[in-house]
């Protein structure tokens, strides 16, 4: 009985010490017990936040150190727009292509830098990172260069700074940017659809700004004259210059000239004084590596183009063709001058369908001059009276319309004198 006395006592004072410990510090078990509940839910959330924050792939970057987790990102469903990337609902991204995948964390990064939102990574329990390097580096879709065209306009333009013209840049996909757009595709490997298709996007490429800007000078002002409409009043005139500051302007751009007053819709044409700034494409192109190894025009096509000695093209013009399909020579030709800025000799025999032809008695000679009837550059042909030329009326090329010579825009005649030597073979296939 004594003994039970003891142990009983015993249990006693070991339950007062138990309970004495948890009087001094009643906060550590509930503390300990919510911490490990805590810890899955932790996890969780710190997924979502990754996937809203970080703008990376199918898996996050790792947070911190070498063994850290990865986090696997949710990313906005297709369509949901911005409020799905920030705030929204969420699905789980497993098996959406690449490019869609790209193009949605794009589209994210653009919707937050609009809102003056930072990306940032997040370490799991730690405190939001600033953005790193490559993050804040990241350039907009719409500010970025290289990157793939987003219309017609500037499809054109990145095919026309290439060599590969589609006539006068006026942002339409006509029959010239169709066949442009062929021609790129074909060099490329890809369907030759002539449509601005995703395919062909993802290739072509924009390298610069669309535009820039050009000052008139008091020399431009200077040069302007008016055209006379008749054979003599152009055979007496000091030059077959520029008649407008617009025309000029056209030229420069490559462009038609509606497109440059869409450009400029503050410009009075009429009115244009030294100091002026205007905004152009910029069809800036780098200068031919090497000359070409032959030309081929075809005539169903309507088309010129360059290539080098591997068949690879090198440049891609409309052209303008005869009108009587007589005059329209076929076979093999060759090269025979290449004269900038040449005279034109008019003959009345040529231009029997002119009244003033038929009254004039005499040849006369025109001077120099875009737009001179060959334009800025002749290159001749080694059959008499045919060669490539330019024109004054660029907006016309592509037509059946020419006397017998192929006519090409002044700015493309230009760029291919320099790819054209003295005995050049010159393929004019049907």
């Amino acid at each position: 009985m004594f003994l039970y006395w003891i142990l009983a006592a015993g249990l006693l004072g070991l339950l007062g010490w138990i309970w004495w410990q948890a009087a001094r510090n009643p906060e550590t078990g509930r503390r300990k017990s919510e911490a490990r509940s805590a810890k899955p839910e932790a996890r969780s959330r710190e997924s979502v936040s990754a996937g809203r924050e970080t703008g990376g792939g199918a898996q996050g970057p790792a947070a911190t150190g070498r063994n850290a987790p990865r986090v696997e990102l949710n990313l906005p469903a297709a369509g949901q727009g911005r409020e799905a990337g920030v705030g929204g609902p969420e699905r789980t991204v497993t098996s959406q292509p690449t490019s869609n995948r790209l193009a949605g964390v794009m589209a994210e990064y653009a919707s937050l830098k609009g809102a003056g939102s930072r990306l940032q990574t997040n370490s799991p329990g730690s405190a939001a990172a600033p953005p790193s390097p490559e993050t804040e580096a990241l350039p907009s879709p719409a500010e970025g260069f290289p990157r793939p065209v987003q219309d017609v306009f500037e499809a054109q333009l990145a095919l026309d700074r290439q060599g590969i013209s589609c006539g006068s840049i006026d942002g339409q996909l006509g029959a010239q940017t169709r066949a442009g757009l062929r021609a790129f595709q074909q060099s490329q490997g890809l369907p030759a659809t002539g449509e601005l298709d995703l395919p062909t996007r993802e290739r072509l490429s924009l390298t610069a700004p669309a535009c820039t800007t050009y000052t008139v000078s008091a020399a431009d002002l200077a040069r302007l004259q008016p055209l006379s409409s008749t054979w003599l009043g152009k055979s007496q005139q000091s030059a077959l210059d520029y008649e407008t500051i617009l025309e000029l302007a056209a030229e420069r751009g490559h462009a038609h000239p509606s497109l440059i007053r869409r450009l400029n819709p503050g410009v009075d044409w009429a009115r244009v004084s030294p100091g002026a700034v205007l905004q152009l494409p910029d069809t800036t192109r780098p200068e031919p590596a090497d000359k070409a190894a032959y030309l081929t025009i075809r005539l169903a096509d309507k088309v010129l183009e360059a290539f080098d000695a591997n068949s690879r093209l090198l440049a891609h013009f409309p052209c303008s063709i005869a009108q009587r399909v007589e005059k329209r020579p076929v076979g093999t030709l060759h090269v025979a001058v290449v004269a900038p800025n040449p005279n034109y000799t008019f003959d009345p025999e040529i231009f029997p369908e002119s009244a003033e032809a038929r009254r004039l008695k005499t040849r006369l000679v025109l001077p120099p001059g875009p737009n001179n009837p060959v334009g800025v550059f002749w290159i001749g042909l080694d059959k008499p009276g045919y060669g490539i030329h330019g024109t004054a009326n660029p907006e016309q090329v592509g037509r059946t319309e020419s006397h017998g010579c192929f006519r090409l825009a002044n700015w493309n005649v230009e760029y291919l004198a320099k790819l054209v030597w003295v005995g050049m073979p010159v393929s004019v296939v049907r």
